[in-house]
């Protein structure tokens, strides 16, 4: 263990057993006076044993791994009269910390979260998730054409009952011991939307939540995703850019942004502060390759800047400098025209080449599933203690970054003026070179054992530094439980991102909108960089 640690897991393990067996029968009994509620199964797995529930879980097709003793259980929730929803727990026989931790979905994709719930339950949490009512992969949406019922499970139902409904099982199922102490939450992307929708309508769910990259603005994430793809075609169009050329913009735009940190290493770190110079890319030569046309520049900088429309209204923010275009500029994803045809106009053969600002009007007039998590006024979360931590990449190219600090920026706005200091519950960290929720194409630092992160041979935390300074999980404890707020966090590459494999470089995240700045000495140690305002240099 790291010798600075601070909050390590040890100090979370208790003896707690459960008293309840692991039976059908036996949560049948606890759910008596449930009559919505099914008991599917209760199953006991062994230490070192696995989970999950294979193809069917179109999602999440691959077991937890390596577990503790522990009881899976999986119950169904009658919703409405033609819609229900599933959730699993995981309910550790030994070590349970007192403590309830929830994890959610990504994209429209209708699964239980098993592999998340094995890392979390190392930490003796007990855990959950939902598969929000139906069954599907990330960017199928099908599902939701003529179900406004199953929408409302979406976009919220399903979690809240899921957390409800688990509070009083977990309690039950424990009963020789104290009652949950804390409740958490931790997920990303469709995830990191969840977990603030929560605490928006229903503050006393959680004492503290960690979202990655959350996709809270449903309406105008869907409609950009859309208008984006629909930028760069048809095919012959002159505007149109080739897949090949994408490495180009790219680089371009690294050579560029990267010295501005005060260390040249392929990492983007400050995509808002780069003034990037877009003519470069221009082509100075007839018949020249790896460069663009004046048509094809303006792909580029509409992809790169905010979506502006109809009488100066802003829509949504722009893909950070850096990012790769690849996903959302190479193709039409369904993650834009599912939740047009079926989620908002139920018509499978909706034409999305006729979109238009009309349509995201429509979509904000509908919120299908009321999944919107913009209720910026978070007074009733932070009145009762609650936490955030949030964090998003920098090369995040399928949630563009900005729509986090548009969130953040909206927070602030709605709670300075009434005197909050946003720092005494929120906080944000950028994460430079960190794709969407995890992972990184340039060796970039970007390991905290958040939501969706996983790491070859480790079943948890950030092995060798499992402590608040570097593992979010243990950040937001200690800051709920110990009034000790993260200052910064310092993220990690492990090598070829293999736990046994060692460190490859380790930086510190700041919380915004400071920036981590080289000082000296080796850049790939935390303590060479320094958390600082962004007008210092």
């Amino acid at each position: 263990m790291h010798a600075s640690t601070i909050f390590p897991l040890p100090l979370f393990a208790s003896t707690v057993a459960a008293a309840a067996g692991c039976t059908s029968d036996q949560f049948t009994a606890l759910l008596a006076n449930h009559p919505e509620a099914t008991v599917k199964f209760a199953e006991a797995v062994p230490q070192n044993g696995s989970f999950g529930q294979g193809p069917t879980n179109i999602p999440f097709p691959t077991n937890a791994t390596q577990l503790p003793a522990l009881c899976a259980v999986g119950i169904n929730v009658k919703s409405s009269e033609n819609s229900s929803y599933n959730f699993g727990l995981f309910l550790p026989d030994q070590g349970w910390n007192e403590r309830f931790m929830t994890t959610g979905n990504g994209g429209f994709g209708g699964g239980i979260n098993w592999p998340d719930m094995g890392r979390l339950v190392q930490y003796g949490f007990a855990t959950m998730s939902t598969d929000t009512g139906h069954s599907s992969g990330v960017d199928d949406g099908s599902w939701g054409l003529n179900a406004p019922e199953t929408l409302i499970d979406w976009g919220y139902r399903a979690m809240h009952g899921s957390v409800v409904l688990s509070k009083e099982i977990i309690t039950s199922y424990y009963s020789n011991s104290s009652s949950i102490k804390y409740s958490y939450y931790a997920a990303c992307s469709t995830g990191g939307r969840q977990g603030l929708r929560e605490v928006q309508l229903y503050p006393d769910s959680f004492d503290g939540i960690s979202v990655g990259a959350p996709a809270w603005w449903s309406t105008h994430l869907s409609s950009s995703t859309l208008w984006l793809g629909l930028s760069n075609t048809p095919d012959t169009d002159p505007k149109h850019i080739d897949t090949s050329l994408f490495p180009v913009i790219v680089d371009e735009m690294t050579k560029q942004c990267d010295p501005q940190d005060g260390v040249v290493d392929g990492i983007v770190s400050d995509p808002y502060g780069c003034n990037f110079d877009f003519e470069a890319l221009l082509c100075t030569a007839p018949n020249a390759t790896s460069c663009l046309t004046a048509a094809q520049l303006t792909t580029v900088y509409k992809f790169y800047n905010d979506w502006v429309d109809a009488n100066q209204t802003y829509v949504f923010p722009g893909v950070a400098l850096g990012a790769d275009p690849t996903y959302l500029l190479g193709s039409v994803s369904n993650l834009g025209t599912d939740y047009f045809r079926y989620f908002l106009y139920g018509e499978p053969d909706w034409d999305k080449t006729q979109f238009n600002y009309r349509d995201v009007q429509a979509a904000d007039a509908a919120d299908p599933g009321n999944a919107t998590a913009d209720a910026f006024d978070m007074t009733p979360f932070k009145e009762r203690g609650g936490k955030i931590l949030k964090y998003h990449g920098t090369a995040d190219s399928l949630i563009p970054t900005g729509s986090s600090i548009y969130f953040y920026n909206k927070v602030v706005q709605t709670l300075r003026p009434k005197g909050v200091n946003i720092d005494d519950f929120y906080r944000f960290f950028l994460v430079p070179g960190m794709g969407h929720c995890s992972g990184t194409t340039v060796d970039a630092p970007y390991y905290l054992s958040g939501g969706s992160q996983q790491l070859t041979g480790a079943t948890h935390s950030v092995p060798g530094y499992e402590d608040a300074d570097h593992d979010i999980i243990l950040a937001l404890m200690r800051w709920v439980e110990q009034d000790t707020a993260p200052e910064k966090l310092i993220a990690s590459k492990f090598v070829n991102d293999t736990a046994s494999l060692g460190v490859q470089v380790q930086r510190p995240l700041c919380v915004y909108p400071k920036q981590a700045k080289y000082v000296s000495g080796d850049v790939n140690v935390p303590e060479s960089w320094e958390c600082k305002e962004v007008y210092e240099s």
